[in-house]
C-alpha cells in the first residue's frame, strides 16, 4: 500500500491529525478535507486512483446522503471506512454496492491496517479473503521471471527467512508483498521498512518502539514496526545500508524472537516473518567489514534474485501493458504504443528497470494523452538508431570496416585487427566537441556479431564460440539490436 493515498473527511482538526499520523505510519499519504463540499473541489483538481474514504458519525450524520450519491457516481466504487464507538451506520445499509468497513474507536494501527487491506482488495476487485487476491504478482512470463514465481510459490508456505537480491526498481517489494499474501499471514499486516531511508540513529526506535521519556522528544509510548507486524510479515527493504550496531540487536531479535522498546528493559515476544531486500553486494559488504556474516546467513535462508529488465526484454510488451492500464486508472489518460515504438524500446539496456519503465510511460501519458506512441514521440535515449556507419566525427581517412552480409573476404580475426587500428586511430584524434561513445561502440559491436555469424554459418552458437561469449549473451544482444541469425 506505499504511496497509496486515503481520504480522510472529519470536521474536527484533532481526530483528524490523529488518523492522518496513523496513515502515515503505515506508508500511506492522507488526505484531509472537512466536509464534501472541499472533497468534490480536491478530486476535480487532483484525480487519483483513491484506497479507500475515512468518514465519522458527525459527517454521516450531516451529509451522509449526498456523501454517499457522490461516491456512487465515481467511475469506480469508493470504499468507506466509517469510525466509530458502535457499528456500521443505517446509512450502509442502503448503499447497494458501496462496500463499507467499520473501524472501532479508539483507532488500532493493526486493526486499520487489515481494514485497508481489504479495502483494496475490493478497490482492485478481488476477494477479501485472506491470501485469495494476488494483487501483487510481479508481471511477466519470461524464463527469468517463471522462475521466480516459482520459488515465490515453493517458498510462500513456510515461516522461512527470505532475502530478495536485485537492482533498484527491480519490483524487489512487490515480490516481498506477493509472498506475504501467499502465505499463512495473508491476513495479518504486512509492514515494510526501509532501512536505508530512517537515520541511523532513529532506526530501533522505529523498529522496536519507545517508551515515554526514552530520550528527548519521545512525548507518549510508540509502538514499533515488529509490534505491530505481530502475526504478519516484516519487510526490511535496503538492509545493506543499515548500520553494524543495528545489524547486531536485528541478530538478536531473529535468534530470541524477543526485543524491548528503547527505554524499557521488558521483553517482547514477537512471532513475524522477516523478509529483507537489497540492491547491494551483501557478500562483498561483508569482505569490507560492513556488514555481518552472521546476519547474512540468517537472513539468506532462501534467496531470491529478482532479474533486471534488461534480461528479461520478452515481459516488456506484458509490463507496457500493465503499467499503461494502471496509468488509465490513475489519471484517465490512455495511451497505446505502436509496434515501431515497442521495437524502439526493446534497445534500451533499461538501467532503472521496471521503475524507470514506468516513469517513462507516466510521463507519455502526461504529454501525448489519449495518442499512440510512435518511435518519434519517445524520448532521444529510448529511440533506437540502429546500425549506422562505422565513421567517427574527426576520423576522415581513419580504417573503415563496414561489415556486409555479402562480403566474405574479410575473416572475424581481419574485421577485429581493423576494429583495434580503429580505436588506435580514434584515440589520437578525439574531436574537441566530443561523440557519442555509446553509439559507436555499439556500431562496431554490430559489425562484429555479423561477420562472426557470417563466419558461422548462422548459428549463434558457433558465433558465440568465436566472440568468446556465452551463447545466452550472444542471444540477448541480438535480441538488443534486432539482428537474426
Amino acid at each position: 500500500m506505499v504511496d497509496a493515498k486515503v481520504i480522510v473527511i472529519e470536521p474536527s482538526d484533532p481526530q483528524a491529525r490523529t488518523l492522518t499520523t496513523v496513515l502515515r505510519f503505515l506508508d500511506l499519504e492522507p488526505v484531509h478535507v472537512h466536509d464534501l463540499a472541499e472533497l468534490i473541489a480536491y478530486q476535480r483538481l487532483c484525480a487519483h486512483d483513491w484506497l479507500a474514504v475515512l468518514v465519522g458519525p458527525e459527517t454521516v450524520g450531516t451529509e451522509g446522503t449526498e456523501l454517499l450519491a457522490h461516491l456512487r457516481s465515481l467511475p469506480q466504487p469508493l470504499p468507506v471506512i466509517y469510525y466509530s464507538g458502535d457499528g456500521l451506520p443505517k446509512l450502509a445499509e442502503r448503499s447497494g454496492d458501496l462496500p463499507w468497513f467499520h473501524l472501532e474507536l479508539p483507532v488500532k494501527q493493526r486493526r486499520l491496517s487489515a481494514v485497508l487491506d481489504q479495502a483494496q482488495s475490493v478497490r482492485n476487485g478481488h476477494p477479501t479473503q485472506p491470501g485469495a487476491a494476488h494483487r501483487f504478482r510481479p508481471s511477466g512470463t519470461s524464463r527469468p521471471m517463471r522462475a521466480v514465481h516459482r520459488l515465490i510459490e515453493q517458498v510462500a508456505p513456510f515461516d522461512t527467512s527470505v532475502l530478495i537480491l536485485g537492482e533498484s526498481g527491480t519490483g524487489k517489494e512487490m515480490a516481498a508483498r506477493h509472498i506475504h499474501e501467499l502465505s499463512g499471514r495473508a491476513g495479518h499486516p504486512f509492514v515494510p521498512v526501509n532501512c536505508g531511508a530512517i537515520p541511523a540513529d532513529l532506526l530501533e526506535s522505529e523498529l522496536f518502539g519507545h517508551e515515554k521519556g526514552a530520550f528527548t522528544g519521545a512525548l507518549s509510548t510508540r509502538v514499533g514496526r515488529f509490534e505491530f507486524a505481530e502475526g504478519g510479515t516484516l519487510f526490511l527493504d535496503e538492509i545493506g545500508d543499515m548500520s553494524l550496531q543495528m545489524q547486531v540487536k536485528l541478530l538478536r531479535v531473529l535468534q530470541e524472537r524477543t526485543f524491548e522498546r528503547v527505554g524499557s528493559n521488558k521483553s517482547l515476544r514477537c512471532n513475524v516473518r522477516i523478509i529483507a531486500a537489497t540492491h547491494r553486494d551483501l557478500e562483498e559488504a561483508i569482505s569490507a567489514g560492513r556488514f555481518r556474516e552472521d546476519l547474512f546467513y540468517r537472513l539468506n535462508v532462501f534467496p531470491v534474485l529478482m532479474p533486471p529488465l534488461r534480461e528479461r526484454l520478452d515481459d516488456l510488451p506484458v509490463l507496457i501493458e500493465h503499467l499503461v492500464q494502471r496509468q488509465a486508472q490513475i489519471s484517465g489518460r490512455h495511451i497505446r504504443l505502436d509496434k515501431a515504438a515497442l521495437q524502439s524500446m526493446e534497445g534500451n539496456r533499461w538501467p532503472g528497470n521496471v521503475r524507470e519503465l514506468s516513469n517513462l510511460l507516466e510521463r507519455l501519458a502526461i504529454l501525448y494523452p489519449d495518442h499512440t506512441i510512435t518511435a518519434a514521440d519517445l524520448p532521444e535515449r529510448y529511440r533506437s538508431h540502429g546500425p549506422a556507419t562505422w565513421d567517427m566525427p574527426g576520423t576522415a581517412g581513419a580504417p573503415s570496416p563496414q561489415p556486409s552480409a555479402t562480403d566474405d573476404s574479410c575473416s572475424i580475426a581481419a574485421t577485429t585487427e581493423a576494429f583495434e587500428e580503429l580505436l588506435d586511430h580514434a584515440e589520437t584524434t578525439l574531436p574537441t566537441g566530443g561523440f557519442d561513445l555509446k553509439d559507436h561502440l555499439s556500431t562496431i559491436e554490430i559489425g562484429l556479431i555479423r561477420k562472426a555469424l557470417e563466419e558461422a554459418d548462422g548459428t549463434v552458437a558457433g558465433a558465440a564460440r568465436l566472440l568468446n561469449i556465452r551463447r545466452t549473451t550472444l542471444v540477448e544482444k541480438l535480441r538488443k539490436y534486432r539482428l537474426s541469425a
